[in-house]
């Protein structure tokens, strides 16, 4: 979204050094930084005023920055904070989202499927709005947002945001920079809540998506989790359900899985049915699904037309991924993050692939309020579907857990009729047994 820095001072507060100079978008890492996009100089654990330079070099029209911290060589921006300054930022990029994206202002948030539903409803919604936009990776907190907003293209017709929780207040926060027209709630799990204080305090602060929603707002709900279900009670606007649930409004029903674990969904609305195969393997994949193709009938997308998008969403990496080792053993890659309701999917996943042997390299799942009822859990379910166990780095699983090499020597027989799960929370870093797994003999 184009900017100049004097739009920038105006909505932050803020005082320019240098010729007025126009750019288009924020960003906040020198490194990936595009020629055009403005460089906001954070203080995290790198303090960004550091780099202002580099951001100059690489095209940087202009530079926010703390007051007193301008650099020579290009046009600042001084603020009193920066960070409140990006998050003001996005308030006023969000404010003229308004006039031409109109009721197609989208966040989702959940405990587990954010970015794969993130990424099928904008599929959808390109079905109907050509210049529609999302959040890119994972940009789904304080810092994420207001870069996906102000990356919006100008004239934007709809945007997808993603709102991450960490803690109480987190998404309401989030809603007070862009308050959705459409809030999607995914499933409430347990991830995080043992910063939060359980499931139950998980809910509640998923809820405050739906409550920041307007009169003309709409919530789009999980039927099939009952704490999703029951947030349709705050909802000030309309509600739509979506899930397998024989009362759920887009109704998704599983028709067929492939040998890679995709499946065959039906959906339905009203009187009409449609069919299709899914490209991500999983059934809660198809869950995602069924919330894309809500959205999309919520923002005037023809329901067909919104099952047929479905085949160009963007898979996201690390997510529910099959590759194949040059040995032949199948690798299903779904490193990027885990909470117990993601690693039971996904376990289930791999019980459905044909193989002689199923084997789930596992690392610990992070931020949970019972964690060793969980990982218990999660072990019983891998014994019951006949998966062989290695735990990595983590004995939580009830075994001691294994280094990394040893990790990868366990996977025994290598081959075709073998196929391997890797998954855990960031923390656990698991994708370095996915690289190992795929790596060519002597790599």
């Amino acid at each position: 979204m184009r900017m100049t820095a004097a739009e920038v001072a105006s909505c932050t507060g803020g005082t320019v050094t240098g010729p007025d100079t126009v750019a288009d978008g924020v960003w906040m890492d020198s490194r990936t930084i595009s020629p055009g996009q403005a460089f906001v100089a954070l203080v995290t654990e790198n303090d960004g005023h550091g780099y202002v330079g580099d951001a100059f070099a690489k095209g940087a029209p202009f530079a926010i920055v703390e007051r007193g911290r301008a650099v020579a060589g290009g046009t600042c921006v001084e603020v009193d904070d920066t960070a409140v300054a990006l998050t003001e930022i996005g308030r006023m990029c969000a404010g003229r989202l308004r006039t031409t994206a109109a009721g197609r202002v989208v966040a989702v948030t959940g405990s587990a499927g954010k970015t794969s539903t993130k990424n099928m409803v904008h599929a959808v919604l390109l079905a109907r709005y050509p210049s529609a936009h999302r959040a890119p990776g994972s940009f789904n907190n304080d810092y994420g947002v207001p870069m996906t907003l102000a990356g919006a293209p100008d004239g934007c017709e709809a945007i997808v945001l993603e709102y991450g929780m960490r803690w109480e207040g987190e998404i309401a926060r989030l809603c007070t920079v862009a308050r959705p027209d459409i809030a999607v709630v995914t499933i409430v799990g347990d991830a995080h809540s043992e910063r939060v204080g359980g499931i139950e305090a998980v809910a509640r602060i998923k809820s405050e998506i739906v409550s920041s929603l307007g009169p003309d707002g709409t919530a789009v709900l999980n039927a099939d989790d009952p704490r999703v279900s029951a947030m349709a009670s705050l909802a000030p606007g309309r509600v739509i359900t979506y899930g397998t649930s024989a009362d759920a409004e887009v109704h998704m029903a599983v028709a067929g899985t492939d040998d890679r674990g995709r499946v065959t969904a039906r959906f339905a609305w009203g009187n009409a049915y449609v069919s299709t195969e899914l490209e991500v393997p999983g059934e809660h994949m198809a869950m995602n699904a069924a919330a894309a193709v809500a959205v999309g009938v919520v923002a005037g997308v023809p329901f067909a037309d919104a099952v047929d998008a479905l085949h160009r969403a963007e898979h996201a990496p690390m997510r529910m991924e099959w590759s194949t080792a040059p040995d032949g053993t199948r690798v299903l890659d779904d490193s990027y993050n885990a909470n117990s309701s993601s690693m039971e999917a996904a376990l289930r996943t791999l019980a459905s692939a044909p193989a002689a042997h199923r084997l789930a390299v596992l690392g610990a799942i992070a931020e949970v309020s019972d964690p060793e009822a969980v990982h218990q859990r999660i072990a019983s379910l891998a014994s019951t579907l006949g998966i062989t166990l290695i735990p990595l780095e983590t004995d939580m699983y009830g075994r001691p857990g294994v280094t990394l090499d040893d990790a990868l020597a366990s996977v025994e027989p290598r081959g075709r009729d073998t196929a391997v799960l890797v998954k855990g929370s960031r923390a656990a870093r698991t994708e370095r047994a996915v690289r190992g797994l795929l790596a060519s003999p002597g790599d």
